[in-house]
């Protein structure tokens, strides 16, 4: 067999018909082609503006939102407590405590008034016990560093101090109660009271 030539002809196409038909194709292609670019750009373009829309609207309703309240300051810490004042533990010491108890309270009383007393009714010892006087005698006796009954003691207790009549601070300051609303004031005191 013999080989059949092709040609344009042959089918009854031109050169010119081919080359138009596929130029038509061509530019159909890039028409499409330009329309789906121009199809995706503008839906780009319309998903970029509804973001930034949202992105608006979100900012819009965070700055309309009132602020949360701030959070409160932490309190500040509890001032210490003043550090207790440090008495000695003999006569001086007790003498000294009372009296800054005494003035708390308004109970008037000097150091000397009160060692004066101290010094006569138990020289200075807070164990001290009268067994032989009147109060004694009547089941009562005067008791600790100032010489005060058990009732006397109760009726004139200053807040704050021991309820114990022989502590050295609480028998002192109950007797100078007791002497400031009978005398004035412990300084008064030159005799049993």
């Amino acid at each position: 067999m013999k080989p059949v030539a092709w040609s344009a002809e042959a089918f009854g196409e031109t050169q010119q018909d081919a080359l138009e038909q596929h130029t038509a194709a061509a530019v159909t292609a890039a028409k499409a082609d330009a329309g789906a670019v121009a199809v995706k750009a503008k839906a780009e373009k319309e998903r970029a503006e509804k973001q930034a829309a949202n992105r608006s609207t979100e900012r819009k309703a965070l700055e309309a939102k009132p602020a949360a309240p701030a959070k409160p300051a932490a309190k500040p810490a509890a001032p210490a407590a003043p550090a207790k004042k440090a008495y000695a533990d003999n006569l001086d010491g007790w003498i000294q405590e009372s009296l800054d108890i005494l003035r708390a309270k308004g109970i008037p009383a000097s150091y000397d008034g009160i060692k004066r007393n101290v010094m006569r009714e138990s020289t200075g010892n807070p164990r001290a016990i009268n067994d032989w006087d009147v109060n004694a005698v009547n089941g009562v006796p005067s008791k600790g560093l100032l010489q005060i009954i058990d009732p006397t003691f109760k009726a004139y207790h200053v807040e704050g101090t021991s309820w114990d009549i022989y502590d050295p601070v609480a028998n002192i300051t109950a007797s100078c109660n007791y002497a400031a609303d009978k005398y004035g004031s412990m300084d008064n005191v030159n005799s049993a009271y």
